[in-house]
């Protein structure tokens, strides 16, 4: 089932890797969805981290996925592939927004079925859009992986990020204490606001130091770390005995050096580490179930939100990624796709 779809869209390119200068807009053929896809007019986009460093040629897609940018997008169902059900979710004509496996900076992404959740009501475009990577890399990794219990107490750095104002509001929601990193007062002062128990300004405070003093000495259950390197002892340091560490990304780098490794035997650490884009689909689509099921109503009851710092138009793409990598930001970053004109050839 179709509705009438054009033949072309623009998408955001770029012929080799580099800096935000090397996107450009290009007209591709629309994908058509194969197998158990739907097809999604895009109306909003989400700009992350691998993102960039996908543009940067330092993290290719995956075998399968598409080769252009974009993880996550809201939007509208304009077709089927031949193994999705007539009249299950997502039906042509259902608003949704989807954690995609590549091809969101375009007018139109084919998407796995089970990655896609409805649009949450009163949501729009910008803020529905702004929701699947953000919270599916936090559910997996805190609720998942970690098994992250209500009561217990959390420490995320970049607190400010996507991944930060969600972990900060989900682990709260949740019933647990979170505590995050920052580098400006500003945004410690946004971190507090979102329900974090204590932000620690990583610039002129030593969060392994401040920890202690926070918790009395015990250390937190859970850490999620996007940065790696450096970061590497103070996490130990900062564990409770039998504590996570789950390591997301590596900003800082992927080698850490003086670590010692007697800690985690005696404090009985689990170390531990995901990517979630090469994850298969049926993977994804559990979290998605279980995103639905208990956040999901939490967004309803506005209980939670995603916090938006920025929004660009489509054309603006580059200055989209300048302003992510000078780490200004407190929020996400969106590309907004709504007013592009229509392409009239259709199929």
């Amino acid at each position: 089932m179709t509705q009438a779809i054009p033949d072309t869209m623009q998408a955001i390119t770029f012929s080799q890797p580099g800096g935000p200068d090397a996107l450009c807009i290009s007209t591709l053929p629309v994908p058509r969805p194969t197998g158990g896809e739907v097809l999604v007019r895009v109306m909003a986009a989400g700009i992350n981290r691998p993102d960039i460093m996908q543009r940067q040629g330092l993290y290719p897609p995956p075998p399968g996925a598409s080769p252009l940018l974009g993880l996550e997008v809201a939007g509208e169902v304009v077709a089927t592939g031949p193994d999705v059900p007539a009249g299950a979710f997502p039906a042509i004509g259902a608003r949704v927004c989807a954690l995609v496996n590549g091809g969101g900076y375009a007018q139109y992404c084919a998407v796995p079925v089970g990655q896609c959740l409805p649009w949450p009501a009163g949501f729009d475009a910008i803020h529905a859009a702004a929701l699947p990577e953000t919270f599916f890399t936090v559910w997996s990794n805190l609720f998942m992986t970690a098994d992250l219990k209500p009561g217990e107490s959390v420490l995320v750095h970049g607190g400010t990020s996507g991944i930060g104002t969600t972990t900060i509001q989900l682990v709260r929601a949740m019933g647990g204490t979170v505590y995050a990193t920052a580098g400006t007062d500003d945004k410690c002062t946004l971190c507090a606001a979102l329900g974090a128990t204590a932000a620690i300004n990583y610039r002129t405070e030593t969060f392994p130091d401040r920890i202690k003093e926070l918790t009395d000495g015990r250390g937190v259950d859970v850490i999620l770390d996007m940065i790696g390197g450096a970061y590497m002892d103070g996490n130990l340091r900062s564990l409770a005995m039998a504590g996570r560490l789950v390591i997301i990304a590596l900003q800082d780098g992927a080698k850490a050096d003086g670590v010692s490794l007697a800690r985690i035997m005696t404090r009985r650490l689990v170390v531990t580490g995901t990517t979630l884009r090469p994850r298969d689909a049926t993977y994804k689509a559990t979290i998605a179930r279980q995103l639905e099921e208990r956040v999901w109503p939490l967004l309803a009851q506005r209980a939670i939100r995603p916090i938006i710092h920025a929004t660009f138009p489509f054309a603006r793409v580059a200055d989209a990624h300048k302003l992510m990598e000078n780490g200004t930001h407190m929020g996400k970053i969106m590309l907004d796709l709504q007013h592009l004109p229509a392409d009239t050839t259709g199929r």
